[in-house]
């Protein structure tokens, strides 16, 4: 995709990227989680707010949950595609544990891939995780292939071009993990449709996991709406819907099973543990205002084939 081809919304969606992973980076520097490899995407800025953190937080630990479920269930046998990955640095994480997987393959903008390519070109800890012993790393035009991980630069408003781009990275009849993390509500629906249409029907065991914005329909919702619509983003199309019709949507695009909880139902889930901890490292002044944050946003969980049918993103 040349770059004269960009919106103007195209290039406000790519810059929730950089606002992400600055926050997600507060966030680490308090002690919610550990990430060594964020600190190489993203500058140190300005602390952000206590509920902020605090929902990053749950966002990331519930996904890190589910995943790690995954592995468990699959074994080192089995691909991840994270769609629209922006500076993630899940591959890099899940790299310092033994759980590695046989192909781990990320889509982006070309924009956002070429940076990032920029980056673990030039950070040698990011770099010399990719390599395996004698293997080869290949640069061009922004994009990244080495054995077991492809970063590539598409649009994935067009599955035909997604299709070609997943082969050409070498996805398999592996069992698959899907990771869409507010990505599809900034498609136009009939796109985001299409896309999930062709990735369902691709992969015989398949797991999807979305995180993106819900219940935007009341006067919270209108606030957020109006914030992003201020900054040149697109306001969340109609599938930032309560969690329920969420799931009923994929279950319409050709997955098997689907659920769907809002962030509040998903941080009441977490290890009574995780929980503590995360509530001593700050003051939380209004609690009322992270759980408006957190009934307003969802993750949903969509699987197909039967060696995934029971998974549950809360056991």
């Amino acid at each position: 995709m040349d770059s004269s081809m960009w919106s103007t919304e195209d290039e406000a969606i790519i810059t929730t990227n950089t606002e992400a992973t600055e926050c997600k980076r507060c966030a680490v520097e308090l002690g919610y989680w550990k990430d060594e490899y964020i600190c190489y995407f993203a500058k140190r800025g300005e602390r952000k707010a206590p509920e902020i953190n605090r929902g990053y937080y749950a966002r990331v630990r519930a996904m890190e949950m589910f995943i790690h479920q995954f592995l468990e269930r699959c074994g080192t046998k089995c691909q991840i595609i994270n769609l629209g990955c922006g500076f993630d640095t899940l591959y890099w994480r899940l790299k310092d544990t033994t759980q590695a997987v046989s192909n781990f393959i990320e889509l982006d903008f070309p924009a956002v891939t070429s940076k990032k390519c920029h980056i673990i070109k030039r950070n040698k800890q990011l770099l010399e995780k990719i390599c395996k012993e004698d293997g080869e790393v290949a640069f061009r035009a922004g994009e990244l292939h080495a054995d077991g991980y492809h970063l590539v630069g598409c649009d994935l408003r067009c599955p035909g071009e997604v299709r070609r781009q997943l082969a050409a990275a070498g996805a398999g009849a592996l069992p698959t993990l899907l990771l869409a993390e507010c990505v599809l509500v900034y498609l136009r629906p009939a796109a985001a449709d299409a896309l999930l249409r062709e990735l369902a029907a691709a992969f015989a065991q398949l797991a999807l996991l979305v995180y993106e914005q819900c219940n935007l329909a009341d006067r919270f919702g209108d606030v957020m709406r109006r914030q992003l619509g201020a900054r040149g983003v697109p306001a969340p199309g109609a599938h930032a819907a309560p969690p329920a019709a969420q799931a009923a949507r994929l279950l319409a695009l050709g997955f098997d099973a689907a659920r769907a909880w809002d962030m509040e139902a998903v941080w009441r889930a977490l290890p009574d543990d995780d929980r503590a901890r995360a509530e001593r490292l700050e003051p939380l002044d209004e609690r009322e205002l992270l759980q408006q944050l957190h009934r307003h946003y969802a993750l949903t969980l969509a699987t197909r084939g039967a060696l995934l049918a029971d998974m549950d993103l809360l056991c």
